[in-house]
């Protein structure tokens, strides 16, 4: 679905869209619950929404990305470049997804910038 194309979407197709953003909170409180977070979200609903199967996606696949770039960044740690990229990390890995909040609350699909796509 693409950002540029406005299309009649249900307020419910909006709300399961920005939950799959909201659901990447989740790994505060659980491990791995961010990715498992709209993953279950977006298995449940895909198929009902096509909103929802592009924002399910790109949460899933941000926060895949975000996992592989914690792991370099806890490896940097040991050479004291990784202590200087942490707090960079949090407030990125923080704030983009309540950008992706807002945007698809609105119904507007949004891309997450610096990742991989593993899942298309």
């Amino acid at each position: 679905m693409k950002s540029d194309i406005t299309v009649a979407m249900s307020n419910e197709e909006k709300q399961w869209g920005m939950f799959c953003h909201v659901a990447v909170f989740v790994g505060y409180v659980f491990p791995l619950g961010n990715i498992l977070g709209p993953l279950i979200i977006w298995l449940m609903k895909k198929d009902e929404f096509d909103f929802v199967d592009n924002q399910g996606k790109e949460a899933i696949n941000f926060q895949i990305t975000m996992l592989i770039a914690s792991v370099v960044i806890l490896i940097l740690c040991w050479v004291l470049i990784g202590f200087l990229l942490l707090p960079i990390f949090f407030i990125f890995n923080l704030i983009i997804p309540i950008i992706a909040i807002v945007k698809s609350s609105k119904g507007e699909a949004y891309r997450y910038p610096l990742c991989i796509r593993f899942i298309k």
